[in-house]
């Protein structure tokens, strides 16, 4: 992984002092909070419901075992001793105190991590495939062009008052884990007909209030030039973005308003000229920064242990089929760390359990971990070996949910619990769903399913891509739960169907429940999944479901 240079520590330290002086200043009353507001956003500070929350940037998800050790020296000694992993791969601390804010930022820079631009109308933290660099299915690791992506937009100057905040994803596989195409700017790694690398390029997804999938601008490009084709989409957004509306001021809005034929022969425009002023430099930094990523010494060793433990413990075997995916390396497996125990809260972990995580990452995982944008946390080159003793001290930890990708390994934003933005809870729900799937014993059964809630219109739980997704709302001061149906985060990326009026918080539980029986009945055997029959039928079955009574009265006129 990236280890920072002198240059990088001097700068964030030089970040972290300005900003003490800030908030003694704030303390003091010098500053106003409407003063305070955008250095503390620029800082990753936000002023939640109940206090302040600090977002820590996890560059592309990716973090050592040092690293996950202070996120956890963090939390027991400035939080309430524990941090909620992000759908952005990122961490966020809800309750700090100002005056300790410095002081947590100062303990980040000494493991080479920071806040910066994890706000604001910049381009936010780079996110990309949580199995990088380990993937059987992979075609180059994307860390390396995020890690470039993440150093020329920081403190871009050109860049930092965009009309709204902005977001690249990168993926290396065909196989899309890093949901690029609901990104500002998506950019899946590819090669051409010679073999040489490059990118296809999308623009213009996001969700929120206008859910749109980004569309292709270019089918490739050369790796040489990422930087110079990134910054012409971004100069053409930034003089087109709308900035008369917040709400109409992000990417997809001037794709939609534009086309996107205009929108690609501006940016063809914005890089023959930019392109010239790029010297070669970009590219001696990308090697260096790529030989910063190789891929671990993985010795060949007898997978025994993990066969006979598979054989004989069904637990551990449950665990295996559900958490562990193809790595490159036949003898090793990625690991996801499920963060979705049946009724807790999604993406949670306490200061305990990240050590946990940093111990086995260090024992176990080539000093490695990643953080997905579902909430959990991934050992990337693990021999299958030693997963036994993996599980075993994951179990001990309340960290051995065999969960992933099944019902209760469900994406849920922080909602009205934390939330100033947030119009309905989202974590109860989530909680109440996997709890109730458990009692009926039905997740294994069920298969892959994602569910994911968000507490607003903002979509921050990615609700519009879930298999079934929830967006709750206020109706008269009143909490209402939409549910859409169909939605895909994957390669094959579509926004869910609205299925039709809401449900107050006691009925979405039960609706859900209907909406997964419906799905066990409709189903041609065990193999096909809830996407796949949705696509198959449609969405009227479901809708049955999930409305009864308007299904029999359409029976009884017929």
């Amino acid at each position: 992984m990236y280890d920072y240079s002198e240059f990088d520590d001097a700068y964030v330290r030089g970040r972290v002092e300005q900003f003490r002086a800030q908030v003694e200043r704030r303390l003091d009353g010098s500053l106003t909070e409407e003063e305070f507001r955008p250095l503390r956003l620029m800082n990753g500070l936000y002023l939640q419901l109940h206090a302040y929350m600090l977002r820590v940037a996890i560059p592309y998800g990716t973090l050592n075992s040092g690293q996950m050790r202070q996120l956890a020296h963090i939390a027991d000694r400035w939080d309430k001793g524990y941090g909620h992993f992000t759908t952005r791969q990122n961490i966020q601390y809800n309750w700090p105190k100002l005056r300790d804010v410095p002081d947590i930022l100062e303990a980040l820079a000494d493991v080479g991590m920071h806040a910066i631009q994890t706000s604001g109308n910049t381009v936010r933290n780079v996110t990309a495939d949580h199995f990088a660099g380990a993937s059987a299915d992979e075609v180059a690791d994307p860390r390396p062009y995020a890690e470039l992506l993440r150093q020329w937009s920081t403190d871009h100057p050109e860049f930092q008052f965009l009309p709204r905040k902005f977001k690249i994803g990168v993926t290396g596989a065909p196989n899309d884990r890093a949901v690029i195409r609901s990104h500002d700017i998506g950019l899946e790694v590819r090669r051409d007909g010679a073999g040489a690398l490059g990118f296809r390029v999308f623009v213009g997804g996001g969700l929120g209030r206008t859910p749109m999938v980004a569309q292709e601008l270019a089918a490739f490009i050369p790796e040489r030039d990422l930087l110079p084709y990134v910054e012409a989409i971004l100069s053409v957004y930034n003089l087109l973005g709308r900035r008369d509306n917040k709400y109409k001021a992000r990417i997809k809005i001037a794709v939609h308003e534009h086309g996107i034929d205009t929108i690609r022969a501006l940016v063809n425009e914005a890089f023959a000229e930019r392109r010239a002023l790029f010297s070669g430099a970009d590219q001696a930094l990308l090697t260096d920064i790529r030989a910063q990523f190789k891929r671990p010494d993985l010795s060949p060793r007898d997978i025994a242990p993990f066969v006979a433990a598979r054989d004989a413990d069904p637990v551990f075997r449950a665990w295996a089929d559900t958490n562990l995916a193809a790595h490159a390396d036949a003898g090793h497996a990625i690991v996801t760390i499920s963060l979705k125990p049946q009724g807790a809260t999604p993406g949670d972990a306490t200061a305990a359990q990240m050590r946990v995580m940093a111990d086995l990452a260090a024992r176990y995982g080539h000093d490695e971990l990643r953080i997905s944008h579902e909430q959990n946390v991934i050992l990337p080159h693990v021999h299958r070996a030693d997963l036994p003793a993996v599980h075993a001290a994951l179990k001990q930890a309340g960290l051995a949910t065999a969960n992933v990708g099944l019902v209760s390994d469900i994406i849920a934003c922080p909602g009205m619990d934390y939330c100033s933005l947030a119009t309905a809870r989202s974590i109860p729900i989530a909680q109440e769903i996997a709890t109730r799937f458990e009692e009926l014993k039905l997740e294994h059964e069920v298969g892959p399913l994602k569910i994911k809630i968000s507490g607003c219109i903002n979509a921050c739980g990615h609700h519009h891509v879930g298999h079934i997704g929830i967006l709750g709302l206020d109706r008269a001061g009143v909490e209402n739960y939409q549910v859409t149906l169909g939605g895909d985060g994957s390669e094959t990326t579509v926004i869910g169907q609205r299925a039709g009026p809401g449900f107050s918080a006691d009925e979405i539980v039960p609706a859900v429940e209907r909406l997964v029986l419906a799905y066990l009945d409709l189903r041609e055997d065990a193999g096909e999944t809830f996407l796949q029959v949705f696509r198959r039928l449609g969405a009227q079955p479901f809708k049955d479901a999930l409305y009864p009574e308007q299904a029999q009265r359409r029976r009884d006129a017929a």
